[in-house]
């Protein structure tokens, strides 16, 4: 216990950038937005703001704050009915951020964000800039889904996903995930009353996290299972997670001032770069190339380039330049990511031959390699 306190100690005492995400079961009950848990929040908030810190929000409950104001809500699994409330919800979980934040002379920033605007480059950075430029300003960027136009292929799934997605954007030190559930614990305690909490998660890629925690919460859409595979995603990039309960009071606070609340998740020794968690995780994979045994060990094993001659199979119809999914034939193994330099139909003509062949086959060989190993994450979280 003595390394834990040590380590999380240097942890928090570095962390000058930290993105808080609030899930919808701490900010909501089942009549709407709970607004002493969003003051409490904003409390406690205020004072990690005020010791020099930038926060980064990620906020759900914009859903739930159009609940409580709709009479004729009935179905949450309809796109419509959920695009439609959130409208609704969003102006008044800001207005409440706004007013609540105001008594504290805190400045809050409201950003709506879609996958595609993450996924170009383009309005990556130019999202990118106009947060560092608020937190110059000593504002709190207050983040979250943009649910009225996004569509299932433009969503990130859930705010887990998002809230890591924005650590990347701001280069954060620490990631704070706040949920109704005192941390993670080795089963599900639903289903095994007597599970024991985990202080800290070293090594997160080892971790039965099925198992572990299964069921998600009534109000939010993702549960403990995503905001671990957030955390992995985390741990890539070398950025640490605290897993919280933002329903008990004064958690923050006591978490920043030493006290063991919560599941710390540490992060890799050896980070990922921005450019490959970027590439990576801000698209889904438009395809998939199945490989053969030595291509696996080339690829998985000593980090090589996949070359057209340990192609076995070709799945789907992507372009060049596009996320794809590499995979081992007859395997279990983790799946990777890359960037195809040749579309589908080029590839299924030069897989299974050797990189002099190419010219033969398509006229020119502009790339020897399938994907590049600097375009390509072996462990990548699906």
């Amino acid at each position: 216990m003595k390394d834990l306190r040590e380590t999380t100690h240097k942890i928090l005492a570095g962390a000058g950038r930290v993105v808080i995400k609030i899930g919808s079961a701490v900010l909501t009950d089942r009549e709407g937005l709970d607004l002493r848990v969003v003051s409490r929040l904003a409390d406690q908030i205020a004072l990690l703001h005020d010791r020099g810190m930038d926060i980064i929000m990620v906020s759900s409950g914009a859903v739930a704050a159009g609940c409580k104001v709709l009479s004729s809500c009935k179905s949450k699994s309809d796109l419509v009915f959920k695009q439609a409330t959130s409208a609704v919800g969003q102006s008044r979980l800001m207005h409440c951020y706004d007013e609540i934040f105001g008594r504290y002379g805190k400045i809050t920033a409201q950003i709506l964000l879609t996958r595609n605007d993450l996924k170009s480059r383009e309005r990556f950075i130019n999202a990118r800039n106009t947060i560092l430029q608020l937190l110059k300003w000593r504002a709190i960027p207050i983040i979250n889904e943009n649910d009225t136009v996004a569509v299932q292929e433009l969503r990130f799934g859930d705010n887990d996903a998002l809230g890591v997605m924005i650590l990347n954007l701001v280069e954060a030190d620490l990631f704070i995930n706040l949920t109704s559930a005192d941390g993670v614990y080795y089963e599900n305690p639903k289903e095994n009353p007597e599970a024991g909490r985990i202080a800290c998660i070293t090594d997160i890629d080892s971790q039965p996290l099925e198992k572990m925690c299964s069921g998600k919460t009534e109000q939010g859409s993702g549960g403990m299972y995503s905001k671990l595979l957030s955390a992995r995603k985390a741990a890539q990039l070398g950025v640490p997670t605290l897993i919280l309960s933002g329903r008990e009071r004064f958690s923050l606070e006591k978490a920043f001032d030493g006290q063991e609340l919560g599941t710390w998740i540490l992060p890799r020794d050896k980070s990922i770069s921005s450019r490959k968690f970027w590439f990576a995780y801000n698209q889904e994979p438009a395809g998939e190339v199945v490989v053969d045994g030595g291509a696996a060990a080339a690829v998985f094993e000593k980090g090589k380039s996949l070359l057209p001659a340990g192609i076995v199979e070709v799945r789907g119809n992507f372009g060049k330049g596009a996320l794809i999914k590499i995979t081992e034939q007859g395997s279990s193994r983790s799946p990777a990511v890359g960037l195809s330099n040749y579309k589908a139909s080029d590839l299924r003509q030069i897989m299974g031959k050797k990189s002099r062949e190419i010219e033969g086959v398509l006229g020119q060989c502009l790339y020897p390699e399938a994907i590049h190993r600097d375009n390509m994450l072996l462990d990548a979280v699906l």
